[in-house]
């Protein structure tokens, strides 16, 4: 499985597979139009709670994918995501901050990774 994570004002490209936009909120000046979504999922976004203590901080990134790591257990979002790219298929995780470096859409594709490596070796859910 192959998961890009690119913000979602980027163009769509035809190698992207499924599009699915991680963001609790709607991306502004996006139309539904132009981001070309597959899917939007808002619960496997970080929570509120979350979202507004990160506020971004590259300084609170490595506590802040701690924490996120801790809600996505047990999400169901999760396996779901997953089986979009079963198969060797592209999932792309859009998102609409700025940092491109620091934020959740990167850390939901290692999560996604992980669960995949962990289903494959027969120890996953």
């Amino acid at each position: 499985m192959t998961i890009v994570v690119k913000r979602v004002y980027e163009p769509p490209e035809p190698d992207d597979g499924a599009r699915v936009l991680v963001d609790r909120l709607w991306p502004r000046g996006v139309s539904k139009e132009h981001a070309h979504l597959d899917r939007w999922c808002k619960d496997v976004a970080p929570s509120t709670e979350l979202r507004q203590w990160f506020h971004h901080d590259p300084d609170h990134f490595a506590e802040f994918e701690r924490r996120y790591r801790a809600e996505l257990a047990g999400n169901p979002e999760v396996p779901e995501l997953a089986a979009l790219g079963a198969g060797g298929d592209r999932l792309t995780l859009l998102y609409s901050a700025h940092d491109t470096e620091h934020n959740q859409a990167l850390v939901l594709r290692d999560v996604l990774l992980d669960y995949l490596e962990e289903t494959a070796s027969g120890s996953g859910a």
